[in-house]
Formats: C-alpha cells, structure tokens, sequence
C-alpha cells in the first residue's frame, strides 16, 4: 500500500497586492527623498511630507510634526556631523505596501545607513525598519508619518 503525503499549507492569509504601477511610484519617491536626505537638502526632504506629517528617525525621540519642525529637527541632528567629513547613504529594500481603508498606504521597509569617511571603509549602522503612512494624492505620494525601528534596541 503507497502513502501520499500533502504538503502544509500556509495559515496565514496572504498580503492583497497593489497595483505595480504604485509600487514603482512608492520606490522613485523613496530613491528621491533620500537623495534629499543625504545630500542636507532638509527642505526638499520636509516637502515630501504631508504638511502635518510626522518623522520619528530614533527611539526614545519625541517626533517632528510639521514640514517646518522636520527641517528643524534634522538641522538639529546633523550638528553632530559638524567638521566631520562624512558621507551617509540610506539604503532601503524589501518594500511591503499595503493599502488601508482610508485610501493610505501602510509602507514597511528594511533600511540600512551607510557611513563613509575620506579614506575609511563604509560602516553599516544603524539597520533599522521604517514604518511610513503615505497618502498618493493631486500632488503625488506624500508622508503622513514616519516611525523607524532601529534592529539593536530589541
């Protein structure tokens, strides 16, 4: 007598697709806003948020609300870049979408920052997750919110 075994089936539900064309979208806003970013452009990295937005880039830091406070806020951060000659990119990858019932789009991406200084190897730190709220409106795909995780405060 033959026995047949199945193969288990998965038990959690799968994530609804969105549509390729908003996830595309969703990866040219992310390559421009941290351009915006790594080159100190704060302003032009402000605007990719909704004008209420929220940005909250480290544990235990109260979040930045508003355009103005962000620019504040990251003004105030790279001081400690100040007379050190380094360049920091932020990689991000492994982009989730998924839609919400108002119309966002909850977005979780893996993200690691590279730091560089004249002569030295990259140093990766910190990796983190970042968990935004975007909003595709007249104007484009905008943050409403921005909390990022950092993988060593676990």
């Amino acid at each position: 007598m033959t026995t047949t075994t199945t193969p288990a089936t998965a038990t959690t539900p799968a994530t609804p697709e969105v549509p390729t064309d908003l996830y595309v979208r969703v990866q040219h806003f992310y390559a421009h806003q941290m351009q915006h970013l790594d080159h100190g452009r704060f302003e032009e990295y402000a605007a990719t948020f909704t004008e209420d937005g929220e940005f909250q880039h480290s544990p235990g830091v109260e979040p930045a609300r508003t355009r103005p406070g962000i620019v504040r806020e990251l003004v105030e951060f790279h001081k400690r870049f100040d007379g050190d000659p380094v360049r920091r990119r932020h990689w991000f990858d492994h982009i989730a979408l998924e839609r919400q019932e108002d119309g966002s789009v909850r977005s979780t991406v893996y993200a690691l920052v590279v730091t560089v200084r004249p002569g030295g190897r990259p140093e990766i730190a910190p990796s983190c997750v970042v968990h935004d709220v975007l909003v595709d409106g007249p104007d484009g795909i905008r943050l409403k919110s921005r909390r990022i995780t950092h993988d060593q405060h676990f």
